[in-house]
């Protein structure tokens, strides 16, 4: 067996170069067949660890074959399952960087380049966003640990205005804070209140027929609450897109001296848009927010962040300390005070590059044109009898409804086309259940769609679902 331990230059160079050629063969391919059934992904992985290695070129052919019929092809184009973007060239090729610096982007000890690098970027994203001046920013592996860091926040700063200090005392004998969600808020918002202690604190507010929070309920939840106030917001509902009554909701809120936290995976991205930012109208006046990058800016995964518009706060909540961690000179950032990660990848490069290549102008129209490729996909489908749309198509979420044979079972026919969808690439999409109606969830975010990729989808959705009417359905 060679290794690289005793391999030359020339043979590193080879090994890198072929894993060059192969991503761009990748890249070029349709990448339209069907995932591989997870037995005969499992059979193909089986098998204890061998006691003699192989050389490097052996392993990743072996990774190649074995790995390629599992992979889910969420960067093409007509892919329109979950929220999930593809990944700029320039994003790509950063992330390839960032691994042959290997930078650990904990302190700027540890990389003086990464922890400069975040300071800019965070610099960048604040004010596309309209944020407070001053608002502190953290890079996370996605939108679940930034809802944790900016709820770590809004539980230290609540507390301690109630004369608490959660971090020295823990939560026993602590005021109880109420924290008001709206229904069908996030998963990813009640993991992070179930980590932070606050699972028996949550209390759901109702929403309206778009899944917004009810201003009506939350004034008649607030009515009756007293006590530390945490209010989580929506700037995208995960289904439907809709966005949260946000100067409402906070104007509400800190009248009660609370804190407002908004859960803002794709939809925080519309404000860096002059069209777009209409529809997160109030959006810097709550006090802490969480976003992906790795949906809609279209940066490899992972990549979240978290925003703190009190970054005492923000580090008071998760700062830490020990003697051999060197602290970052003459004020410079350490970005371990700003999330719960001490080692890390220096996520803040990638950041840095996609954002340096498209400006904030091509930060806008890629969400301007994700918006009306939406409305055109909804366009189409709505022409056809027997399909509904079921949402207000104000970003880029659209929801589709089809017409049922069998009231008892109304999830046979989406079962099917979700079923043609997905095998057949084109318009792959991904079920839900909307105020209690199986659902096709459809998300324009991938910064190569077209409007001929949206016509092809629309075609495909609307064949799917015609051949279902013309033959018997079975579960």
């Amino acid at each position: 067996m060679r290794t690289l331990q005793s391999a030359s230059a020339t043979d590193i160079d080879n090994l890198l170069r072929a894993v060059c050629d192969y991503s761009i063969n990748y890249l070029a391919d349709d990448n339209s067949e069907r995932v591989t059934a997870r037995a005969e992904l499992e059979a193909s992985f089986a098998g204890p660890l061998p006691d003699q290695g192989l050389d490097p070129w052996s392993v990743l052919g072996e990774l190649f074959t074995k790995g390629e019929p599992g992979l889910l092809h969420s960067g093409a184009p007509t892919f329109l399952g979950f929220v999930m973007g593809g990944a700029y060239p320039v994003a790509i090729a950063t992330e390839w960087v960032t691994s042959v610096w290997d930078q650990c982007g904990a302190l700027y000890a540890t990389s003086p380049t990464a922890s400069v690098v975040e300071e800019t970027v965070a610099r960048w994203l604040v004010d596309m966003f309209g944020l407070p001046e001053g608002t502190s920013t953290g890079i996370t592996s996605g939108c679940a640990m930034a809802n944790l860091s900016g709820l770590a926040a809004a539980r230290h700063a609540v507390l301690a205005r109630a004369g608490w200090d959660v971090e020295r005392h823990g939560l026993f004998g602590a005021p109880v804070p109420r924290v008001l969600v709206s229904r069908g808020c996030h998963t990813t918002v009640y993991r992070a209140l179930r980590l932070l202690g606050m699972a028996g604190q949550i209390h759901p507010v109702d929403v309206d027929d778009q899944g917004r929070m009810s201003i009506p309920a939350l004034e008649a939840t607030l009515a009756n609450t007293t006590g530390p106030l945490i209010v989580c917001g929506q700037v995208g509902n995960v289904d439907s897109g809709s966005v949260d009554r946000l100067n409402i909701i906070t104007e509400l809120a800190h009248a009660r001296d609370g804190w407002v936290h908004l859960d803002a995976a794709f939809g925080m991205w519309a404000a860096a848009s002059a069209t777009a930012r209409q529809h997160v109208e109030g959006l810097a006046s709550a006090d802490s927010w969480a976003t992906d990058a790795h949906k809609w800016l279209n940066v490899p995964y992972d990549c979240g962040l978290v925003f703190c518009a009190d970054p005492e706060a923000h580090r008071a909540a998760l700062r830490t300390t020990a003697d051999y961690l060197t602290v970052a000179p003459d004020g410079a950032r350490d970005p371990a005070d700003y999330t719960p990660d001490l080692s890390r990848r220096a996520r803040g490069l990638v950041l840095w590059s996609t954002l340096r290549h498209l400006g904030t102008r091509g930060v806008a129209e890629l969400i301007d044109r994700c918006c009306s490729l939406a409305t055109r996909l909804a366009d189409q489908l709505v022409l056809v009898d027997g399909i509904s749309i079921v949402n207000d198509v104000v970003l880029n979420q659209v929801l589709v409804v089809f017409d049922t044979d069998d009231p008892h079972d109304p999830s046979i026919r989406l079962d099917h086309i979700v079923e043609a969808l997905q095998r057949g690439g084109t318009g792959w999409a991904s079920p839900t259940v909307w105020r209690g109606t199986p659902t096709l969830r459809l998300s324009v975010c991938n910064w190569q769609t077209t409007a001929e990729d949206i016509d092809a989808c629309a075609a495909a959705i609307i064949t799917a679902y015609t051949d279902t009417t013309e033959r018997p359905l079975v579960p």
